[in-house]
């Protein structure tokens, strides 16, 4: 992957001493929030291009250590829109996982614990029932265990080669950027012919990698922990009709709150991007009272977020960046706004 190349020179040049600390020196930002996903002490398999979703647990933990020596505190949600909006605040980071992964409860949370750090634990309740699609790890798992791999596609079969490395790298990066431009109808049909074509239980799948309620009940008794929704089947809302897409995220906010008891006020738009979120699904969460929704949109947290809750961006701590020497760049949210040329705000 050629930008990666690049990102990694870009992290390197960064890391170099004194660099990082000058821009924060300088920098308006708030804070940040930071996205996760899985948290696993196994090394990815060579083929595993989902593995920029996953970190190792001594990562997680030397994030935690170096951004308080670095002067940042932990907080949860609440606490960042109130220091977003204060008028001095000390710095800080928010930590969010998205989508209830099991290695969470198993890798994560001991961590999370033993640093007394708050996080966001963001919960797309289909998958949790286990009647979701895990989609994007179903479509590695199936390449990996196969030389050719037949797609069927709306226009009809498609082809892709599998029995390298290399071709099986570019099977996924073809197939995973032809599903996310379809309808959601259409991409869920072709992963369940494809499913049903290589023998994958996707059910079974889902119920593997996700906790279920039980196991999460662990995360709502947590006081460390805000447990926040993530839609019902963790659809790109920005390609759902307006009902549906209202639905999702209503529904998602009530099924919780019956497991809980309480109802979550904090949103993570699914997928997050440019592409699966905009001023509509903004909107939306707003009007359904969410206090706050994040994207996966780049940047840090500036004083002019206040009046614009709903549209937070994010920094992704990347699976294939874990040295410690970036850690500092993680950390220096200018650098990520900086990818959006600059622009603070990204609310269309």
């Amino acid at each position: 992957m050629p930008r990666y190349g690049l990102y990694r020179a870009a992290f390197e040049a960064l890391a170099m001493p004194g660099v990082t600390a000058t821009i924060r020196r300088f920098s308006a930002a708030r804070g940040l929030i930071f996205t996760l996903h899985r948290v696993l002490p196994d090394a990815p398999a060579a083929f595993s291009p989902n593995s920029i979703l996953q970190i190792r647990p001594d990562f997680l933990e030397a994030v935690i250590v170096r951004a308080r020596k670095a002067g940042f505190d932990i907080v949860d949600l609440d606490e960042a829109v109130r220091r977003v909006a204060a008028q001095e605040a000390k710095p800080f980071i928010v930590l969010t996982f998205d989508d209830g992964y099991r290695d969470n409860l198993v890798h994560a949370l001991p961590i999370l614990r033993r640093h007394a750090a708050p996080f966001t634990l963001y919960i797309p309740t289909g998958l949790v029932d286990g009647v979701g699609l895990v989609w994007w790890q179903a479509l590695e798992d199936i390449i990996a265990a196969n030389e050719v791999v037949v797609f069927q596609m709306p226009e009809g079969p498609h082809y892709g080669d599998a029995a390298t490395i290399e071709q099986k790298n570019a099977t996924f990066a073809d197939v995973y950027e032809r599903y996310r431009k379809m309808p959601e109808p259409a991409r869920e049909a072709s992963i369940r012919s494809l499913a049903q074509r290589y023998g994958l239980d996707l059910e079974a799948h889902c119920r593997d990698l996700i906790m279920d309620w039980s196991e999460l009940k662990a995360f709502a008794d947590e006081p460390l922990c805000t447990i926040g929704a993530h839609t019902v089947y963790h659809y790109e809302l920005s390609k759902l009709p307006q009902d549906q897409m209202r639905a999702e995220i209503g529904q998602s906010a009530n099924v919780l709150e019956a497991q809980f008891g309480s109802r979550p006020r904090h949103l993570s738009f699914p997928i997050g991007g440019v592409a699966a979120a905009g001023p509509r699904e903004f909107a939306a969460a707003r009007e359904l009272g969410f206090a706050t929704a994040v994207t996966t949109r780049p940047g840090g947290l500036y004083v002019d977020h206040a009046a614009h809750l709903h549209a937070l961006p994010r920094v992704s701590l990347n699976g294939l960046f874990q040295q410690r020497r970036f850690i500092d760049v993680f950390l220096t949210a200018e650098i990520f706004t900086l990818m959006r040329r600059g622009r603070r705000l990204d609310v269309d």
